[in-house]
């Protein structure tokens, strides 16, 4: 009978044992949300541009999107202008500022019967939400 020496034996466990286990990688989790100011107002436009105006709604109709992202005063914003004015006075402002981002809206539209609709979308989109 040959006797194997304690240290050979260890050593074939360590190599040995990883075979064993599944080899599945873990799932990796969702990634986080920027919570931002800018990614905040780029999901904002984006889905207000595709839900409000791509779309063909009818509310929205005589009005346009003028975003300002690209903001040196660290407030990204978008606009809704008239369709016919666009350098008038805005109807609608949405912007943000600060990590994570403080949203404000304001301006005429929303005292509207679209307001209410507004509010509530620019809430879900900022949570991430992208539906219409």
């Amino acid at each position: 009978m040959r006797v194997i020496p304690l240290g050979a034996l260890m050593a074939l466990a360590a190599i040995a044992l990883p075979a064993c286990q599944a080899s599945a990688p873990a799932p990796k989790a969702p990634p986080a949300q920027n919570t931002a100011a800018l990614p905040t107002m780029e999901r904002i436009a984006l889905a207000a541009n595709r839900c409000w105006f791509k779309s063909g709604d009818a509310a929205f109709k005589p009005y346009r999107m003028a975003p300002e992202l690209n903001s040196f005063s660290g407030r990204p914003r978008i606009l809704l202008v008239h369709r016919g004015a666009p350098e008038a006075r805005p109807l609608a402002v949405v912007q943000a500022e600060g990590h994570p981002a403080r949203l404000q809206a304001f301006g005429p539209l929303f005292s509207q019967d679209v307001g209410p609709r507004m509010t509530g979308d620019i809430r879900r989109w900022a949570n991430g939400d992208t539906g219409c």
